[in-house]
């Protein structure tokens, strides 16, 4: 199916552009979006005379979208989790969550905005990029870690996915040959009855 593209689309052309979709994508997201409109005589007529009134929309929404930009991009957060000792989250890190702290933070972000390719899913830094515009896109550092301290250690390079890293260096206090008990010793308190 040919339509006439109203805004930018990555990987599909600019404003006002003729291309060919997959019928499906055109019918279930573009259409229903107001992203494009069918390409016929009656509708190519009606874009030229919108264009410019869309054209300004545009400019506007980039606008506003490079303001946030401004305020939001190389910024890093911190998201609190549980985790087991390999680092491996208990859940995962969703656009969702994503999005809710973006806008507790006070930054207004749509969950479709996020782009991540899939969930994350262990503690660390991870990048994530923000189209906050067709044209405007930024990129935010998310801290996952199990606590506020771990999360700052992280930020300065350190590992978090071993024991030792975890718990410090007492977790091998334990386990030293001094601690054990040698049952071929004899006790203080005299001989041993068998």
């Amino acid at each position: 199916m040919e339509v006439i593209l109203l805004e930018r689309i990555s990987r599909l052309g600019q404003m006002g552009e003729t291309v060919k979709v997959k019928d499906g994508f055109a019918r279930n997201f573009l259409l229903p979006q107001g992203k494009a409109l069918r390409a016929n005589e009656a509708n190519k007529k009606k874009f030229e005379g919108q264009r410019s009134q869309l054209e300004a929309r545009n400019l506007e929404r980039k606008s506003e979208a490079t303001q946030i930009a401004e305020k939001l991009d190389g910024k890093s957060f911190i998201v609190v989790r549980s985790a087991g000792e390999t680092g491996q989250l208990y859940g995962s890190v969703s656009t969702r969550d994503i999005a809710d702290l973006l806008i507790a933070e006070g930054f207004t972000v749509n969950r479709n905005q996020i782009e991540l390719n899939q969930p994350i899913k262990t503690i660390g830094l991870s990048n994530v990029a923000i189209a906050l515009h067709p044209e405007v896109e930024v990129t935010v550092t998310l801290n996952v870690a199990r606590s506020a301290d771990e999360a700052e250690r992280q930020s300065k390079g350190e590992m978090l996915t071993t024991a030792e890293a975890i718990y410090g260096d007492d977790i091998n206090d334990n386990a030293r040959p001094e601690n054990f008990f040698d049952p071929n010793t004899e006790f203080e308190g005299g001989e041993e009855n068998a």
